[in-house]
């Protein structure tokens, strides 16, 4: 970083990544969100992206959207190992 910038920065903060359970809720909320109360991810698809993504929001939902759409496209009702990205 040059240095004219790193001085104007007076907080820093390191993101470390959410662990699988938050990962699991982190997705489960956002299903909330968008009105649907059943399971969409089974838990070995969940277990794969939170390892993918190594737990980071931005990257869980990069990783999530594609599964979505890969099951939507194999007619499945569920977002399965084979459909979550890994």
């Amino acid at each position: 970083m040059p240095a004219a910038l790193d001085q104007r920065i007076s907080v820093r903060h390191h993101m470390t990544g959410m662990t699988t359970e938050e990962t699991a809720d982190y997705i489960r909320h956002h299903m909330t969100l968008a009105r649907r109360s059943d399971p969409l991810f089974s838990d070995d698809a969940i277990a794969l992206v939170h390892e993918t993504a190594r737990g980071h929001p931005r990257s869980v939902n990069n990783l999530g959207r594609p599964s979505m759409l890969a099951t939507y496209a194999a007619d499945k009702a569920i977002v399965d190992e084979s459909a979550a990205p890994g």
